[in-house]
């Protein structure tokens, strides 16, 4: 009993670790990007670049509520005209590239799993099939959005019928008990100058992340593999509604995405879930992630900045309307998970040229090309 509850203690201890490396590569993150990522957002962008702005911004900042945060303030200042139906259309993109890069962090969890093939090809696949998803979504509605504005034009709608409706905040109940460890590891590095603190707190980070991910992997495997699979198999994961369920109101609980499906990594590098139940539950994250921003932004009383997290919700929920009831269209991100996640096994270079490519060199490219 003991040697048991030993263990228990050790799995919490050791996920206690996790989530700070989450938070600690966030507050990285930002202190390295952030006010680079802020200089990105300008109102002259075109729509196709704004897309690209969300996505690298996200990339940057690690938090796609931040984005839509910072986008929210400057339509509620005017930045993008003082027309709601313009401002809106013109903040939707940066949107829609925020559901991308926000997906970046279980892609660099994932990468705790790179030593070991079998669990790594799961991981993997299991992380980008959110990001695969959400790129279809977007190639998918973000031209129905510039020809039709199909978003824009419902969320100011929907905006003007809720205005001035009370909205309130939510406190994270895994941000209260992970923000003052990493607010004291923060300190720890203060003495270095700004962007040596960030970076030297940026590889601590992850060094913490792949130790806290191989002990987690063994500890779940030896203590209660069966038991929990079981009980995945049985509650949360057993139908498709169900486990996009719990990944809306765990990411609710949580206020973001990033952890909740970063929180599933390790269960499908030691074979617990495979893609197939965690696919539908990140669906669920990419919902509850908005509610936050939602919440805050209805207490501001002006149309534009409730419709741009409008905008936000219904962009996510029109994305699995659309993707979803169709199979052959639903196996396309797990066909394209599976395939990669193949591809990266045999050569461990391709998931880092990815995360490089994909949500920095590609936007920052185009993004320098127009400027």
């Amino acid at each position: 009993q003991i040697y048991l509850f030993m263990r228990i203690a050790a799995v919490f201890a050791v996920l206690y670790l996790f989530l700070v490396s989450i938070g600690m590569i966030g507050s990285a993150f930002k202190g390295l990007g952030r006010g680079f990522a802020e200089s990105l957002f300008q109102s002259q962008a075109s729509p196709f670049i704004g897309l690209f702005i969300g996505v690298l911004a996200t990339g940057l900042i690690q938090s796609s509520s931040t984005t839509t945060s910072l986008v929210v303030g400057m339509v509620a200042a005017g930045t993008f005209g003082s027309d709601p139906e313009l401002a809106v259309a013109a903040a939707v993109p940066y949107i829609m590239g925020a559901n991308i890069g926000t997906s970046i962090t279980n892609t660099i969890v994932s990468l705790g799993h790179i030593v070991n093939r079998e669990e790594f090809k799961r991981a993997f696949s299991a992380s980008v099939v959110h990001d695969f998803f959400n790129i279809l979504a977007v190639i998918i509605i973000f031209p129905l959005e510039l020809i039709f504005g199909i978003i824009s034009k419902f969320s100011i709608a929907l905006s003007s019928l809720l205005v001035g409706t009370g909205g309130g905040t939510f406190t994270s109940p895994i941000k209260l008990i992970t923000k003052p460890t990493v607010k004291w590891i923060e300190h720890l590095f203060q003495q270095q100058s700004i962007v040596e603190a960030n970076a030297l707190m940026l590889i601590a980070a992850l060094a913490f992340l792949f130790f806290s991910l191989r002990s987690l992997t063994k500890l779940i495997k030896s203590l209660v593999m069966f038991r929990l699979q079981a009980f995945f198999d049985t509650h949360i994961f057993r139908t498709t509604l169900r486990a996009m369920f719990f990944g809306v109101i765990i990411t609710i609980l949580v206020q973001s995405s990033s952890i909740t499906t970063s929180l599933v990594i390790p269960l499908a590098g030691a074979g617990i879930l495979n893609l197939r139940q965690i696919f539908p539950y990140t669906l669920g994250a990419n919902i509850g992630t908005t509610v936050t921003s939602l919440l805050a932004s209805m207490v501001s009383g002006t149309i534009a900045p409730l419709a741009v997290a409008l905008g936000h919700l219904s962009f996510n929920l029109l994305g699995i309307g659309l993707l979803w009831p169709i199979k052959r269209v639903r196996e396309i991100p797990i066909h394209l998970a599976e395939w990669f996640s193949n591809l990266a096994t045999k050569n461990k270079i391709y998931p880092l040229l990815y995360l490089l490519i994909v949500f920095f060199l590609i936007p920052l490219s185009l993004i320098s090309m127009v400027r």
